[in-house]
């Protein structure tokens, strides 16, 4: 059993455009590949994509569209020594599908149990890094630890959990603050 560090997409690895949808237009922000690089030569944590794209719900997008984008950042990362370990995303969304269809999406923990399960991870030192309250969220309901990367949204995001009486374990500057913590807190622990 491998922990792992579970990633938001689209605001956490790439800059969100707002329901990213074509692979020319993905940009990973700055600290990603260097930050995964770390995560990954120090202590061999797995690293998942989980997010949510009701863009496919909406619409807006296609199932095709997801696909290329997750191959785009992919291709970025591995230009830079970096790499995902897998990509799991909800297309559903309680306003155009069922409840049972719906029941992947964040704050839900099922992507994260499911690659748990896919990918034999121990989610007891595993971490999220997200820059939304549903990530937080979802990473409390899986049980893992979560840091909320301090974005644009970020303030209304944390009112979000505060009026839920839900709290990150971190709030990280950027991504690689966001790792620095992991790797303090894992090394601490391990």
């Amino acid at each position: 059993m491998q922990p792992a560090v579970f990633l938001d997409r689209d605001g956490t690895i790439n800059l969100d455009t707002g329901y990213v949808k074509n692979p020319d237009d993905v940009k990973i922000l700055n600290g990603v590949a260097e930050g995964i690089r770390k995560l990954k030569q120090l202590f061999g944590f797995k690293i998942v994509v989980i997010s949510n794209q009701a863009g496919v719900a909406k619409r807006l997008m296609t199932l095709n569209d997801v696909h290329l984008v997750n191959e785009k950042i992919q291709s970025l990362l591995k230009e830079e020594n970096a790499e995902i370990d897998a990509f799991y995303f909800c297309p559903f969304h309680p306003d155009f599908d069922n409840e049972e269809k719906s029941k992947c999406r964040k704050p839900s923990p099922f992507m994260i149990f499911k690659a748990a399960e896919d990918l034999m991870i121990d989610l007891n030192r595993s971490y999220l890094i997200g820059d939304r309250s549903s990530d937080i969220e979802a990473g409390i309901n899986a049980g893992v630890k979560t840091i909320l990367l301090n974005s644009e949204i970020a303030k209304e995001e944390l009112e979000i959990l505060n009026q839920k009486n839900v709290n990150a374990n971190f709030i990280a500057i950027n991504f690689l603050e966001a790792c620095d913590f992991i790797i303090k807190d894992f090394g601490g622990n391990n």
